[in-house]
């Protein structure tokens, strides 16, 4: 079987709640189904802006085989997040959602009470070597408080082959995208985090993707192909003009971005409501007031539906 490869714009796909709180999978299937049908390389379930944190195993189950199942319908490219913090749960995780038939899995290192360096190490390779697809490290540490240097990463790329990619969200995120890029003989596929924030100097050093939010899904498909094409000074105009003013009022924290990401979600009519389960992100006033500014501003320029 040939590995999938990752590359492009890969956004993190957002948990509809109805109004009562309980997950809303008709609109979580128009919502995939809009990423696929819109042009994303690949929809990613279960990172951390997708609440999977406040989800049950249950509703996780769930979501994972309608995410593969629209993927396969509608020929897009699935990434599941494996993030549980216990290795053997995490190794039957990793190869239940292999056995689904996702194209590629997501690895968040656990970090509850903080593993150490050797711990967490082993902890990716079990999961790496317990299956045959693509696998994407995740590197969180604001998020989740710990730190692994490049060199750990290099180390397990060389030594786990199918753990090829590597989402970098720290911040700064340059100097250790061009890090792991060197170490690892720029082999390893980099991803931009942290909202494609720093997109144009991630490309700049390396990256080969980004996994923004998916609420502004087509402008970051817009900015990618600007860049890709060669047109960088277009691309850093959209990234400028249109992407960045919103992010630099809604991603503030994780709890707003998510609840802000749900607010565009339903003004678009792609989801029917922007619940967030608690505790979550508590708006006021001139938040909103200001989100309304910035969205008006580029309503204009997303794609018709």
């Amino acid at each position: 079987m040939q590995a999938t490869e990752l590359k492009g714009i890969c956004p993190i796909i957002a948990t509809p709640f109805t109004e009562k709180g309980a997950v809303d999978y008709d609109s979580f299937a128009n919502l995939v189904r809009t990423l696929i049908q819109g042009g994303c390389h690949a929809v990613t379930l279960f990172g951390i802006a997708g609440e999977y944190y406040k989800l049950t195993d249950e509703e996780m189950i769930r979501l994972a085989r309608l995410t593969v199942d629209i993927c396969r319908q509608y020929g897009g490219t699935s990434i599941l997040s494996v993030t549980q913090h216990a290795t053997p749960v995490a190794v039957a995780r990793a190869r239940l959602y292999e056995e689904m038939g996702a194209d590629a899995l997501m690895l968040l290192p656990p970090f509850f009470l903080k593993p150490g360096q050797a711990a967490l190490y082993q902890h990716m390779k079990a999961v790496g070597q317990a299956v045959q697809i693509p696998v994407m490290a995740q590197y969180a540490p604001e998020q989740t408080g710990v730190a692994i240097p490049p060199a750990v990463y290099a180390q397990l790329f060389a030594e786990c082959p199918n753990i090829a990619y590597y989402k970098i969200e720290c911040k700064p995120a340059g100097a250790y995208i061009t890090s792991l890029i060197g170490l690892t003989q720029r082999r390893a596929g980099v991803f931009v985090g942290n909202a494609g924030y720093q997109f144009i100097e991630g490309f700049d050093r390396g990256a080969i993707g980004a996994m923004p939010g998916c609420s502004m899904f087509d402008l970051y498909l817009r900015l990618y192909d600007a860049y890709v094409s060669g047109d960088r000074a277009g691309a850093a105009h959209i990234h400028s003009t249109l992407i960045l003013p919103m992010l630099n009022h809604i991603r503030q924290n994780v709890e707003m971005i998510i609840a802000f990401e749900k607010k565009i979600l339903k003004k678009r009519g792609i989801i029917q409501s922007d619940f967030c389960r608690e505790p979550g992100f508590v708006s006021d006033a001139y938040y909103d007031r200001l989100f309304e500014e910035h969205y008006d501003a580029i309503r204009a320029h997303f794609s018709a539906r």
